[in-house]
């Protein structure tokens, strides 16, 4: 609630500066939310079906806390080869864990998909050079692991 009320006062002072450029800005960011809102949608309603069709019991012992390897492989493996942008991992991720799938297996999913890029390794590989982007990958795809072992003790 916090974070809405500063918005909106900086909202508020920025228009007072500047009507023009705060009104321009406004728009785009409604454009935006309107262009993400139908991959959010189409996402969600996926998820939502496929935890629809899958019972809560296969869920959890697949990717819950008694997983063990197996979780992580998967969760992993997910992250790596998904691209799933950020504002639609994380309902996604309220799902699952609503479901039943650990906070290690989440956080693993969650940071591979971020940090770990296999569809998009060949264009790195352009930009940065084999041995670079590889050594990226694999470091990137060992600390999610590492991070999302971390979380499930913590958490």
């Amino acid at each position: 609630m916090i974070f809405l009320i500063v918005t909106l006062l900086l909202i508020i002072i920025s228009f007072i500066i500047n009507r023009e450029k705060t009104l321009s800005g406004l728009k785009k960011g409604l454009m935006m939310f309107v262009n993400m809102l139908g991959a959010l949608l189409a996402v969600l309603a996926l998820v939502s079906l496929v935890l629809y069709l899958i019972p809560s019991e296969t869920i959890v012992k697949y990717l819950g806390q008694n997983s063990g390897t197996f979780g992580i492989f998967i969760a992993a493996l997910a992250g790596s080869i998904s691209m799933i942008p950020g504002f639609v991992a994380f309902p996604l991720a309220a799902l699952l864990r609503d479901s039943g799938v650990s906070v290690k297996i989440l956080a693993i999913f969650i940071t591979t998909l971020m940090m770990v890029g296999i569809l998009t390794l060949p264009v790195e590989i352009k930009f940065f050079g084999v041995r670079a982007s590889l050594f990226r990958n694999l470091f990137s795809f060992l600390g999610a692991i590492f991070i999302g072992i971390i979380m499930g003790f913590v958490l």
